[in-house]
């Protein structure tokens, strides 16, 4: 039997860098969920398709492959054979992301990659509505938060070292943008699961962090 951990939390928690590290620590393999619908957000920019333009996102689906390698333990992004992991984590790519992953269809589409990995793996996968309705089975879920301020420094930093020019005030709208439309779209809105650990992480290091979730994830799996 696999052994599935759900991480859950708005944008900019830090669930990537953070369950990544905790994912190696423990052997499983990590799963970032919200990189698949960065995809999709992608195809759709390169091609000119609105993104809450739910009928045409629709029709282009069958026309995208995304796939999820693991090259050197690393997750890698491939759109239609092409790795895009770089590219999806611009500021354009997280908002088309916030858009097209409120389409039913889309979530439809990835819904069959995202359990057939976590069915075939002991895996820790992170998004927006893993413990809710991905893997509402999973047995740990945890829901990852912190202030919208500290989260948006933190993106901020990230966007300035790989040299976007951005500004802390964009970021910050950005952020909050995202939050309401993750937390009021009417198909799986983010919320923590019903039996869900919350973990903020608003005043804990990087290291402080990834140690709180092994923490959590082993004293669950050991009841």
């Amino acid at each position: 039997m696999t052994v599935n951990i759900a991480i859950d939390g708005p944008a900019g928690a830090g669930k990537s860098t953070v369950a990544r590290a905790a994912a190696k620590e423990l052997g499983y393999i990590y799963v970032d969920t919200g990189a698949l619908y960065r995809a999709v957000g992608v195809y759709a920019l390169k091609n000119g398709i609105a993104t809450r333009d739910a009928e045409n996102i629709e029709k282009m689906l069958p026309g995208v492959t995304v796939e999820l390698r693991f090259i050197d333990g690393e997750q890698q992004v491939f759109l239609n054979g092409e790795n895009v992991s770089g590219e999806i984590r611009t500021p354009e790519a997280s908002m088309a992301a916030s858009d097209v992953s409120a389409i039913p269809a889309v979530r439809s589409f990835l819904f069959d990659l995202q359990r057939d990995i976590a069915r075939k793996n002991n895996c820790l996968m992170d998004g927006r509505d893993i413990g809710t309705v991905v893997l509402p089975d999973a047995q740990v879920k945890i829901f990852l938060t912190a202030s919208p301020e500290i989260r948006a420094k933190r993106r901020y930093d990230e966007l300035i070292a790989k040299g976007s020019a951005v500004s802390f005030d964009e970021v910050l709208e950005d952020l909050k943008k995202r939050d309401y439309n993750d937390s009021h779209r009417e198909i799986a809105p983010l919320k923590p699961a019903e039996n869900g650990v919350i973990i903020d992480t608003s005043y804990l290091t990087f290291e402080e962090s990834v140690s709180k979730i092994i923490e959590t994830a082993k004293e669950i799996l050991d009841e």
